[in-house]
């Protein structure tokens, strides 16, 4: 029997493309559109080229999903050696990659099985919900088998991002305009989670100081941390990165926390200068006595 197929948008942030060239994943990507122009995420824009673009102080960049022409060429493509299809995708909360996925699956009804499913997160928590998925897939693991297994890995996907301006959020539509104005002419940083799919305020800090302190106690407050990813806006650390993973050094000695570059879908949502963590809870194992 074939295997199931994996397909996913590319808002999924892998540690290393090795993992997507390893499992066959195929990544559909997204459209970045920067004034006029516009950009296929991984294809035409990386991220080094993004940031060169975006901290010119030009238009503010605007996130656009797929369209479901894209999705349907790949899954036709896939069902050529396969029957079988799991679609996993960014919250549909924070953009419309689901739903275009979701109309393109309609075009092989009958013919494929193709389960569109709705992360409820993106970026760092996408790609390891993901990767699981590909790894049952090249266990022999079935169709239904691998969605329940990443839909019960969904609530413990944890992100928390702080962001420089408010500016991006409000020109996807995530923040209204009224909010934008009120928190630059105050000038809070809102300290961002993803909860239910949705990306919300969680706080306010005033510095990057004070940010840092809030991504420790957050990240502080888990007992069995399986995988942690830091997110930030430049391909080498930073003296704030730095700093970040000598104060996560500190808390859990022993553990390393690799940090990566911000691709541009996240980036266009939250602005170039800001910097994240992405969590994978695992189980809490319990002391015997």
């Amino acid at each position: 029997m074939a295997k199931v197929r994996i397909v996913t948008d590319s808002s999924a942030h892998f540690l290393s493309s090795e993992i997507i060239a390893r499992y066959g994943i195929q990544v559909v990507p997204l459209t970045v559109q920067i004034g006029t122009q516009t950009y296929r995420e991984g294809i035409d824009l990386e991220p080094d080229t993004f940031f060169r673009l975006a901290l010119r102080g030009g238009p503010v960049a605007r996130l656009v999903a797929p369209p479901v022409d894209a999705f349907a060429d790949v899954y036709r493509r896939l069902n050529r050696e396969t029957t079988e299809i799991l679609s996993l995708h960014m919250s549909r909360q924070i953009g419309q990659t689901w739903d275009q996925a979701r109309l393109a699956s309609k075009t092989l009804l009958g013919r494929c099985e193709i389960a569109v499913v709705d992360s409820m997160t993106m970026s760092a928590g996408l790609a390891m919900l993901v990767e699981q998925a590909a790894e049952l897939a090249e266990q022999g693991a079935n169709l239904d088998e691998i969605v329940r297994e990443v839909r019960a890995m969904i609530p413990h996907v944890y992100s928390v991002f702080y962001v420089d301006t408010l500016d991006y959020l409000r020109h996807n539509g995530l923040l209204s305009e009224a909010q934008s104005i009120l928190g630059t002419m105050l000038d809070i940083k809102p300290f961002l989670t993803i909860e239910e799919g949705e990306l919300i305020p969680m706080e306010k800090v005033r510095s990057q100081a004070q940010a840092l302190d809030k991504l420790v106690e957050f990240v502080t407050e888990f007992s069995a941390i399986e995988k942690l990813v830091i997110l930030h806006n430049s391909p080498y650390a930073t003296e704030r990165t730095r700093s970040l993973q000598e104060r996560l050094a500190a808390e859990f000695p022993g553990r390393d926390f690799p940090a990566m570059m911000y691709t541009p879908s996240l980036a266009s949502l939250l602005g170039p200068d800001g910097m994240g963590i992405v969590i994978y809870e695992g189980e809490e194992i319990e002391d015997d006595f």
